[in-house]
Formats: C-alpha cells, structure tokens, sequence
C-alpha cells in the first residue's frame, strides 16, 4: 500500500493498538498524527518510531471527548499538514479486562456505562465533525472505528464496555449511509483479546489460554495483527467498502 502524501490521524495513539498503526502507516510513507491524552512520553517515542520508519509524525495532545480540545487538534492538523485524509478512532475509556474483577450486570451504576458511552460514541462523533470539513471539500476521505468482538461474540461479559462498543457500530454504519454519496468510507474493527496493552495487562494466563482453545488461528492478536486490516481499510483497496465491521480475532467470529 502507498501512503505517500497522506495525512492520517489516529487517536490514542502513543502506545498499544494505536502506536501499532501509526507505525504500520509510517511504514507506507503517511505523515501521522500521534494524538495522546497523558502520556507525553510515549507518544514522543511512538513519533520516534514513525519517523525511523520513514513517515512524518507529530504528537499532538488533546481530549477527545472534549469538543473544544479536539477543534484544536484539528486545527493544528491542517496547519501543519493542510488535510486529513484517515481519521483512526482508537482512544477509548480505560478498561481492564479481568473476569474476575469485572462488575455484575446488578452491581453496575449508569455513570459506568455512560463513561465507556462517552469514550467511544461521545469522542467518535465529535471527532467525526471536526474532521469532516477537510474531508467534505475533497468529497474523499476514511473514518476507521476500534471497536470489539465481544459485541458479536460476549465471552465475557463486560456490560459497559461491550455496550459501547455496540453502540459504536451503529453510529458507524448511520455515519456510512449519510457520507457514502459524500465521498467518504466509514467502517469498524473489532478485534478480539490484544496482547500486549494496556488494558490485557491484568488478564489472567488461564483466560488467555480458554481464548486460545477457542481461537481458529490458535493464538492472540497481537497490536500488529490489528494494524493491518485498518490500513486495508483506509487505503483504495477497500474503496468499494463501508458501513462493514471487520472482525480481527482469529476467527472466533465467523459470519
């Protein structure tokens, strides 16, 4: 794939999944946009990387569930760059993927669902506006979402964070309709189990092996294993795609 010339802004982008596909785009030559909510430093060593592997990249800070800090992260974009061809949603709310320390369905408040509402539907929608502009007056451009598997296939049941993820999936696919005649292609990802992140950190050995026994491919996805099926979908090999969710987990899913 030839990124050459192309400006792609991933969110949550300066360690785990994110830094994995801001690389991989690197790799193919695109000027990146490392945006991060905390952790400087990562995100640094995440430009590093992009850098080293040929791209251009920039470490932008900026919440974004935050309408006024992701403008501004819009505008220094096109400043710096004058366009965005790729929006990546991938930031989301903090989460821990533990069975056992996992909140019942009767033991969850709404303030844990609207959180992990907010960090995934919330920050898409807002981004999605913001980055539209640029993309509406090229009547061209990707919209990429970081959803999950557990939506199709709940293994374990995260109820706020899978519910998010869901509803995720139809902002995605109304976005898809209503910009389809408008040029732009607006699809998910749901991956399965990643390791290593930040929020498999704590998940046990013992479920890491009941997902591999259940896994086609035998084994976890890796942050890589998630990059590249995004670029797929950002680049013109998938131009005839969207309002599609593809499924990046061995085969757990199927169908």
């Amino acid at each position: 794939m030839d990124f050459v010339g192309k400006v792609i802004l991933v969110t949550g982008a300066s360690r785990g999944i994110g830094a994995a596909i801001a690389k991989a785009f690197a790799t193919e030559g695109a000027a990146i946009i490392v945006n991060y909510l905390q952790n400087q430093t990562a995100a640094d060593a995440t430009v590093a990387d992009c850098e080293a592997r040929g791209g251009v990249a920039l470490a932008f800070q900026a919440d974004v569930t935050d309408r006024q800090a992701v403008d501004g992260l819009v505008q220094k974009t096109l400043e710096e760059f004058g366009k965005i061809d790729v929006l990546v949603n991938n930031a989301f709310r903090p989460y821990t993927f533990d069975p056992e320390a996992r909140k019942m369905h009767w033991q969850l408040d709404w303030s844990d669902y609207q959180n992990q509402i907010d960090g995934a539907v919330k920050a898409a929608h807002i981004m999605a506006q913001a980055v539209l502009p640029s993309m509406l007056s090229r009547s061209e451009g990707s919209i990429i979402h970081l959803a999950s598997n557990l939506v199709a296939r709940p293994t374990v049941p995260y109820h706020d964070y899978t519910t998010a993820k869901a509803a995720l999936i139809g902002f995605s696919r109304n976005l898809a309709m209503e910009l389809g005649p408008l040029g732009i292609r607006v699809n998910s990802i749901a991956p399965g189990l990643v390791y290593p992140t930040e929020a498999s950190r704590s998940t046990k050995e013992t479920m890491k092996e009941a997902i591999i026994n259940q896994t086609p491919l035998g084994r976890i996805a890796t942050p890589e294993d998630v990059s590249g099926p995004v670029l797929f979908l950002a680049s013109d090999w998938s131009k005839f795609m969207t309002g599609q969710t593809l499924y990046v987990d061995g085969g757990m899913v199927m169908g």
